[in-house]
């Protein structure tokens, strides 16, 4: 009887040629996996997610610190969208906001985050009075955001007309700049956004560009463009 108990232990080998555990006599089945070369199971401490450094690791590189755009070059041309103060969707070109104009166009990484929310946007906003008076006649702030989450930040930080919001929603403005943040490794899944920059452009030729690296926030606020103008 006792010999009988033994061979009706159940142990939970895996199959080899399947994804499912069964449960079998060990009798039946370790002898012909252990045959095929399969190791005994055994119990061990689970381990933390540190210790699986391939599984948890970036597979995503940071891009390197390269523009496509440059001083002396003509902004590209693209459509970028935003409501206004009626509350109505509209849709603006980058020639329309530039042509005969002179022109500041900055970007953060992304509406709602701290730095963009606490230092750079409201630094243009308190400042957009000295920059018109230096001659400036378009402020606007760029993200790739759509235009409801731009309206949803404006409203949030109770800005005015003093800058425009504008969303490059699908990026091409920022792609056709070549100044995309690729942040897809975060754990806040932000996709690909724009890297933190302000330019002057006159004519819709680019007369400055302080292009930060990625989301840094060093010398494209709105003092460093007063100084410059």
């Amino acid at each position: 009887m006792a010999a009988s108990l033994a061979t009706a232990k159940l142990v939970a080998p895996l199959s080899l040629s399947s994804n499912v555990v069964r449960l079998a006599p060990a009798a039946v089945r370790l002898p012909r996996l252990l045959a095929a070369g399969a190791s005994p199971l055994r119990f061990c401490r689970r381990r933390s997610a540190a210790s699986y450094p391939r599984f948890f690791a970036s597979s995503v590189s940071a891009p390197a610190a390269s523009a496509s755009i440059a001083v002396g070059d003509k902004l590209p041309d693209a459509t970028l969208s935003f409501f206004d103060s009626d509350g109505e969707l509209k849709t603006v070109t980058v020639s329309e906001l530039t042509k005969g104009k002179k022109a500041i166009f900055f970007a953060v990484p992304g509406a709602f985050t701290p730095t963009c929310s606490q230092k750079h946007l409201p630094g243009f906003v308190e400042k957009a009075g000295e920059l018109r008076a230096k001659g400036v006649d378009t402020i606007a702030c760029v993200s790739v955001n759509d235009a409801f989450v731009m309206q949803a930040w404006k409203k949030d930080l109770k800005i005015g007309d003093e800058v425009m919001l504008l969303s490059d929603g699908n990026g091409e403005f920022t792609k056709a700049l070549g100044v995309e943040l690729d942040l897809r490794d975060k754990p806040v899944g932000l996709g690909v956004r724009s890297r933190r920059y302000a330019l002057l452009a006159e004519d819709g030729v680019v007369k400055v560009l302080n292009l930060e690296e990625g989301g840094a926030f060093t010398f494209s606020s709105a003092e460093d463009m007063l100084k410059v103008l």
